[in-house]
């Protein structure tokens, strides 16, 4: 029975044998390398979730934030203005950003209040016509200086501390916004609100 042939041993040159071990050194630090990465990726979001309260808490004395030139709000006139909240979060976006109301009173005296309602809340706005601030939820109102006017609420609009740097108006935010005493419904007539009848029914509202 013949023997199989057998070919002649190849054996890697000292050459091949540093480049093989030149390229798993390479994949082998690629794999290392990419699974730091997705480990990192990973970690960032759990890392900002448990040390957001705690950098929030670090914060929770609030801060001073400009709401831009006195010049842009006129006496007598109350405006709609944006800020970005100081104990924001990377994860907060567009919900980051927080409203008030600006009121001019004078020249040096401003209001600045807190768009929510006193209620529950909700949103409100400001009709210039009517000079009032109405809840569109339970039906609140508050006067031009955020003193209560109607409705569920029992005290005025919160409001921010403000300050004049210059021409820059700045308020205190990142705290819940005071009770101002301006606001307290002191002195101010409440609106009488009459029960609907079929003719009132038929009326379109007008601010």
């Amino acid at each position: 029975m013949s023997e199989p042939l057998q070919g002649p041993s190849i054996e890697e040159s000292p050459e091949q044998k540093a480049a093989d071990h030149t390229r798993r050194t390479f994949l082998f630090k690629l794999a290392v390398g990419l699974n730091a990465l997705v480990g990192t990726v990973l970690a960032v979001p759990l890392v900002g979730y448990l040390l957001g309260p705690a950098m929030k808490k670090s914060s929770s004395s609030g801060a001073w934030v400009t709401l831009g030139s006195a010049k842009d709000f006129p006496v007598g006139e109350t405006k709609l203005v944006d800020f970005e909240s100081p104990v924001r979060s990377l994860g907060d976006g567009e919900t980051g950003k927080v409203a008030c109301w600006v009121r001019r009173v004078s020249a040096e005296q401003f209001q600045v209040f807190a768009i929510n309602c006193a209620h529950l809340g909700c949103p409100v706005r400001w009709f210039a016509q009517s000079k009032l601030f109405m809840c569109p939820c339970h039906g609140g109102a508050y006067y031009e200086d955020g003193s209560r006017a109607s409705g569920p609420p029992e005290r005025g609009l919160f409001e921010y501390k403000y300050k004049l740097d210059g021409d820059s108006l700045s308020i205190h935010a990142g705290d819940m916004p005071t009770l101002a005493t301006q606001a307290s419904c002191k002195d101010k007539p409440l609106i009488q609100i009459e029960p609907a009848t079929a003719e009132t029914r038929s009326k379109p509202w007008q601010a």
